[in-house]
């Protein structure tokens, strides 16, 4: 297990675990979060012996969102998001080759809900509460959340859960492809450990291709995002499997 103040970065064989570690705020996202996400997450994109990353919250919630008593103490917005571009916390998260799973419990509101929906897989115990409720503060989900939340929901829910603000429960985000499945709480971890050792069962680079073609395939139309399926589907059939021509 690596030392931060708001993380715990423990490691299971091939499997990786990120521990949001503020409980006893609700693991709210401060600076020392991101920078310790960073830290971590960094590690793990240069382990290519870390085959998934699993990432939950410790206490009674996965994340409740940026931390306020932050809020406006930049000394500029400039500043801010110079810092911001700096660390990219959620740019390194999307963009791990690894399969990244988010075990989602108690709320995941704000921040912890676009955390959750940037992970590959997410997995959701009975008792979550997720929410975007950024607008009705005078902000945006700014952790791509504009983009991460119609691409799983859809269009027409994903601004109902912008605009409004609404929270809804694990049933409603599993019905409507928020979260993958829901489970009773006391089995989320086994649950996310057992899809975590399946993942890491299949090859690397198989693995790296697939989700970069699935991310990138609503970004493309569909006849260029389906010719890259068929090149990627030719090179695995020559035995080349993810490796780009």
């Amino acid at each position: 297990m690596s030392a931060f103040a708001t993380i715990l970065f423990e490691r299971d064989g091939p499997i990786a675990w990120i521990t949001l570690n503020r409980p006893d705020v609700l693991n709210a996202y401060n600076t020392e979060m991101r920078d310790d996400l960073y830290a971590a997450l960094s590690a793990l994109r240069d382990d290519r012996s870390i085959r998934a990353l699993v990432l939950r919250g410790a206490g009674r919630a996965f994340c409740a969102g940026g931390d306020i008593r932050e809020f406006g103490s930049a000394p500029s917005p400039v500043a801010a998001r110079e810092v911001r571009w700096r660390r990219d916390v959620w740019g390194l998260l999307r963009s791990l080759s690894q399969p990244t799973i988010a075990a989602v419990h108690g709320h995941a509101a704000g921040s912890g809900c676009e955390m959750a929906l940037l992970c590959d897989f997410r997995i959701a115990a009975s008792d979550t509460l997720l929410s975007l409720p950024e607008t009705g503060l005078g902000m945006i989900p700014g952790v791509v959340g504009t983009q991460t939340a119609p691409r799983a929901a859809g269009l027409g829910r994903a601004l109902d859960l912008v605009l409004t603000g609404r929270t809804i429960d694990a049933r409603l985000a599993e019905r409507v492809g928020m979260v993958g499945s829901v489970v009773p709480a006391r089995r989320l971890r086994a649950e996310a450990d057992r899809l975590a050792r399946r993942l890491s069962g299949i090859e690397e680079e198989l693995v790296t291709a697939v989700k970069r073609l699935v991310w990138r395939g609503g970004d493309l139309g569909m006849e260029r995002a389906l010719g890259e399926e068929r090149g990627l589907a030719a090179r695995i059939a020559a035995g080349g499997r993810g490796k780009a021509k």
